[in-house]
């Protein structure tokens, strides 16, 4: 189970995640403090030293990356909660698990809690968040895709988009070759990093370097001649990504 501090300057929202929480991950989550401003959100973490937070951007005092620059304790996993898209990139910028636009939906909540487990094993316990893009979330310039074959070695740039069914990944790569690999997509976007790759869809995971063109009616379309939609929940935030 994991300790969870939330920093939220609205009561109401606060109210709100924690029975959010309840009800999708009751078994994973243990709420040990509440944070409305910078100051209390600094003392709160740095005393109790949680496993995960969930950060609000825009506080009473400041913002959630005031909040993060300021923290001696920074081992814990982190999730940012916000009304608004323009922080997106610079939130991945802290290596955080996930992005939630308010109100929060519960399918996405989930989605994000479940990224835990998968980030356990390149998580360093103590390393600055400042320091973490740079020295755990560094993308390969290669990636082993094992079939029952052989042990394929494919360099990042030739990966077009990645698609999911069920457990399997189909990777499409730019000399026209499909590698199917029986692995999850989550597994896999825990490696191909944004911004170079962005899921854009549930079953979809595409390498923006080969986007052709995109519509403001939220389809992308790829250098394999292949159109995705983009998810509801994902829209605003791949225009974000695309215009900066």
């Amino acid at each position: 189970m994991y300790t969870t501090i939330i920093v939220e300057d609205e009561h109401h929202l606060r109210e709100a995640l924690s029975i959010l929480l309840e009800m999708v991950a009751h078994e994973e989550v243990q709420i040990i403090g509440y944070a409305a401003s910078m100051d209390e959100a600094v003392k709160l973490i740095d005393r109790l030293k949680p496993d995960l937070v969930f950060m609000d951007i825009q506080l009473k005092n400041g913002t959630g990356f005031d909040v993060l620059n300021a923290l001696t304790y920074k081992a814990f996993h982190l999730i940012f909660t916000t009304a608004y898209q323009e922080h997106a990139i610079r939130a991945f910028k802290y290596n955080a698990l996930d992005y939630l636009l308010k109100p929060i939906d519960a399918e996405e909540l989930t989605a994000a809690i479940d990224r835990i487990d998968q980030q356990r094993e390149t998580f360093i316990l103590g390393t600055p968040f400042h320091q973490v893009d740079k020295d755990v979330k560094k993308m390969p310039e290669r990636i082993v895709l094992p079939t029952q074959e052989a042990m394929h070695v494919v360099h990042i740039d030739q990966i077009i988009r990645c698609e999911t069914s069920g457990s399997y990944t189909t990777f499409f790569l730019s000399d026209g070759k499909k590698i199917i690999v029986s692995k999850s997509l989550k597994h896999y976007e825990e490696i191909l990093l944004p911004p170079t790759f962005f899921r854009i869809h549930q079953s979809h995971l595409i390498n923006t370097h080969y986007i052709i063109r995109y519509s403001k009616e939220g389809m992308v379309f790829m250098a394999d001649s292949v159109s995705i939609p983009i998810s509801r929940a994902k829209k605003e935030l791949f225009f974000k990504l695309m215009t900066s």
